[in-house]
């Protein structure tokens, strides 16, 4: 289970809309200078990620809960995301570099492998994004901040 702490934006209905804020990079090497994470956060600061999850539970605003969501159900996005249109360039170039004998042709089938996959890749997640494997899930909820009281 992949983990991470958000902040409730809003409750209705048991649904809880979160904010994740993305993170300095991991902290976990001393690359701080060539890190590509580093400077890809640099590129698009403040970037702040919402989800709509389900909560039985009535959240507050600015409350903060840990989310999770399936490594499994990761793989398999990552899968549909990036291997899908890269076998069907791979495989719609071949076809036609065989069929045809011609760089050109070869080119053409490989961009329209790319989008054949992509447009498979797109189908597929929409069908099985709904599915519960594949929904984040709240783990943990901390005390929303009107509770917290300190006394002097």
């Amino acid at each position: 289970m992949i983990k991470e702490w958000a902040t409730v934006v809003s409750w209705q209905r048991g649904v809880a809309q979160v904010r994740c804020e993305a993170r300095e990079g991991c902290g976990s090497c001393h690359a701080r200078q060539s890190c590509g994470t580093r400077l890809l956060e640099k590129m698009a600061p403040d970037t702040q990620h919402y989800l709509a999850v389900a909560s039985a539970l009535p959240l507050v605003p600015g409350q903060r809960v840990e989310v999770g969501i399936n490594e499994g159900s990761l793989l398999r996005s990552a899968f549909l995301v990036y291997m899908l249109p890269l076998l069907g360039l791979i495989g719609g170039a071949a076809m036609l570099q065989g069929t045809l004998g011609t760089d050109p042709a070869a080119a053409c089938g490989g961009v329209a492998g790319g989008v054949a996959g992509f447009l498979c890749a797109r189908y597929l997640a929409s069908h099985t994004s709904e599915t519960r494997d594949n929904q984040p899930v709240i783990l943990q909820v901390a005390l929303p901040p009107s509770s917290l009281h300190v006394q002097d």
